[in-house]
């Protein structure tokens, strides 16, 4: 019983406690960010490729330091490895973030996406799944799809071609 007190005092005093707190489960910050780790989780444990395009994009995108951004990619990893659907994360962005902050959002999923020059049917059904709970148009979604694809020299293969097709 001691133990589980001192533990719960450490944890409150400990200078990580007070930096895993700047990313609370109401940030937008970190729910990006969760997105942004589960669409690279989708096809297994990411690449050193995908973890460099991670930790640049957030740290680019929000303005952070490298070591805020590690500390962000490790809470967001956390909740992320918690999380049973997409609702919790998008939900927190539609509260916090405008339209064009959502557009951003879905464009920097397409980045992880494309990182590792392969587009998986599971890659492109969750953007398409976080898209439409962000209300992000479908056109807006595969127009975004579209302009990261050709900005990373990334031709669009006749099963991606098929998936923006479909609503």
């Amino acid at each position: 019983m001691f133990d589980g007190l001192r533990q719960f005092i450490a944890d409150i005093v400990s200078p990580d406690a007070d930096q895993d707190r700047a990313f609370d489960d109401t940030g937008y910050r970190l729910a990006a960010t969760a997105l942004l780790i589960h669409v690279v989780s989708l096809d297994g444990e990411p690449t050193a490729i995908e973890k460099r395009k991670l930790h640049s994009l957030i740290e680019t995108r929000f303005g952070l330091d490298p070591g805020t951004a590690d500390r962000l990619i490790s809470s967001a990893t956390r909740v992320e490895g918690d999380a049973v659907d997409l609702y919790h994360f998008t939900s927190v962005i539609m509260r916090s973030v405008n339209e064009e902050g959502r557009l951003k959002i879905v464009e920097m999923m397409w980045e992880m996406v494309y990182a590792d020059g392969q587009v998986t049917e599971f890659e492109d059904n969750v953007v398409w799944r976080a898209a439409d709970l962000l209300g992000v148009s479908s056109r807006d979604r595969i127009d975004l799809k579209h302009r990261v694809a050709e900005r990373q020299g990334k031709p669009l293969t006749g099963a991606s071609k098929a998936a923006d097709a479909a609503p």
